[in-house]
């Protein structure tokens, strides 16, 4: 427990620092593209270090996140053989992946705003939003109402509790770590066997 603990205690640490948007920035881009941990984790104690930044945490990680998005757009449209295709192996989806982009279309609105709302992997919808060819202006409405809404409900949610929420965060820490961890770790076996 006392990594975890020091962990957490790092990251409130970094949420106090002068480049703490731009490290959130960052980190929401990566996540959007390539990279497997959600900006959740540097939201949480940046607006619990700081609940009058609640409103422009969230909205650098919205921007940041659907700029990431479109690079994993781009990835897929431009970028499919040499890097998507191994990033998307990676995650064990490149098999089912024809199946899948016959029926994308029809339902890409839906599927990128369910995925940029929920703990599902975004970088594999985003990749995949390229390589299927979805209206980039559809793909970008609805990155910017899922991702919004889900980083601003946070926000919301942090800046009105705020002192209660960092109580239970601390009291209840391990388990919610092992939560998220199981939440991440399903989001990724739902893309494997439910597309």
């Amino acid at each position: 427990m006392k990594p975890l603990r020091q962990l957490y205690d790092w990251t409130l640490r970094l949420s106090a620092r002068r480049d703490a948007m731009v490290v959130l920035f960052l980190v929401a881009f990566v996540e959007a593209s390539v990279f497997p941990i959600p900006p959740d984790v540097l939201i949480l104690p940046m607006i619990l270090a700081c609940r009058s930044r609640a409103w422009a945490v969230a909205a650098v990680a919205t921007i940041g996140s659907v700029l990431g998005g479109i690079a994993g757009y781009a990835i897929g449209a431009l970028l499919f053989e040499s890097l998507g295709e191994p990033i998307l192996a990676f995650y064990g989806y490149l098999e089912d992946f024809g199946d899948f982009a016959a029926a994308y279309n029809e339902w890409g609105a839906w599927i990128v705003a369910g995925a940029g709302f929920t703990p599902f992997p975004y970088k594999v919808i985003t990749i995949a939003s390229g390589v299927t060819g979805l209206d980039p202006a559809v793909f970008m409405t609805a990155s910017t109402v899922s991702r919004g809404a889900r980083f601003f409900l946070l926000a919301a949610l942090l800046w009105y509790f705020g002192a209660p929420i960092r109580t239970f965060v601390e009291k209840y820490l391990p388990q919610l770590a092992a939560l998220f961890f199981i939440l991440l770790f399903g989001g990724f076996v739902a893309v494997r066997y439910l597309f």
